[in-house]
């Protein structure tokens, strides 16, 4: 396993902490440092939020896909934008409460990547 699949696995290992406000946003080298345990494709976007655009053969595996996310998102009550269109899904992420960034939006990124896309 190389040294990315093993950071993965333990972002993705870990848990979805609700926010409570208050919390300040993540900056700078700590997002640089989350990002580099996330699989391709993943995007930090202005410091504030996470993209990442998923292709499929077809309407029907795109919805699929999108269903998969959305029951994670219900299982880890953290709750992705979500665009779906034709062979197409983009995922963005960030914590809503603090208008940016934390830890727990890297969790579910991870856990996103293992759900098999």
């Amino acid at each position: 396993m190389a040294k990315t699949d093993v950071m993965e696995t333990d972002l993705a290992e870990k848990e979805c902490v609700p926010c409570k406000g208050g919390t300040p946003a993540l900056k700078g080298s700590k997002l640089k440092e989350l990002s580099t345990q996330l699989s391709k494709g993943w995007k930090v976007v202005k410091e504030h939020h996470l993209e990442k655009e998923f292709k499929f053969k077809d309407f029907r595996q795109a919805l699929d896909f999108t269903n998969e996310v959305g029951e994670l998102a219900e299982n880890e009550n953290h709750h992705p934008d979500i665009y779906l269109a034709w062979g197409e899904v983009k995922l963005t992420l960030w914590t809503h409460k603090i208008d940016g960034l934390t830890e727990s939006d890297f969790v579910f990124a991870a856990k996103v990547d293992k759900l098999g896309k």
